[in-house]
């Protein structure tokens, strides 16, 4: 009998990709869960806040990006709690193919998932807050597709780790949140300037920024995730 060929990187990281989305699109429980939660966010800031829309307006970018990034917890910890299930990720671990497409596959779904949840959210930030997108909405996506990749890499990792944990619903924040407060900072801050204005060309140091720290993560997600998936 023939050992099994090993399946290229792009192409096993493609099929797990469209695996990991085939069965949100199938249920959509997750997607279901993250934007009524995301959505609750947005309102509880608006209740708090009271009838001040001045300071809606001014911190309605920042808000935003919170409600992404609590929701992005429920969605990262899930990724991986469907892998726990009938020892689905040993199984992955066995099979002929990089582990390192496992992290591509989890991250760009992870990332995927949080734009959508983004782009859902956007429309009601509007409503609610009474603000304007300044500058286009390619600066909008731009801002937006940046800052969930900078969440969707570090915590595809930390996700990986925290799967084995007994309290990984704990551990997941408390590992993730710490780390991301550059992302979430210039995320915060671009999406800012994108509904106020940018008078002083501030938006391109931002995005310099987020995409200094994606190279960074992403890079050492590829590299260091065949390690957390062994132990």
């Amino acid at each position: 009998m023939k050992p099994s060929k090993p399946i290229g990187l792009l192409r096993a990281s493609f099929v797990l990709l469209a695996k990991d989305l085939l069965i949100e699109w199938r249920t959509r429980a997750r997607l279901n869960a993250l934007v009524f939660f995301a959505l609750s966010t947005l309102l509880l800031f608006s209740f708090a806040l009271g009838p001040d829309t001045k300071l809606l307006e001014r911190n309605a970018g920042g808000y935003l990006w919170l409600a992404i990034l609590f929701a992005s917890t429920l969605s990262l910890g899930e990724s991986f709690r469907v892998e726990q299930e009938n020892a689905c990720l040993d199984g992955l671990r066995l099979a002929p193919a990089d582990a390192r497409a496992i992290f591509l596959s989890k991250a760009v779904g992870n990332t995927l998932l949080l734009v959508v949840l983004g782009g859902l959210l956007i429309p009601v930030m509007v409503a609610i807050y009474g603000v304007k997108v300044t500058l286009g909405i390619g600066s909008l996506l731009a801002t937006l597709v940046l800052g969930c990749m900078a969440l969707a890499a570090p915590g595809t990792v930390y996700a990986a780790i925290a799967s084995n944990a007994r309290a990984r619903d704990v551990l997941l924040p408390l590992l993730l949140f710490p780390l991301i407060v550059p992302a979430l900072l210039a995320s915060a801050k671009g999406m800012t300037l994108v509904l106020q204005g940018d008078p002083m060309n501030q938006l391109n140091s931002w995005f310099g920024l987020l995409g200094g720290f994606n190279l960074i993560y992403w890079g050492l997600g590829f590299l260091l995730f065949p390690r957390v998936v062994e132990d």
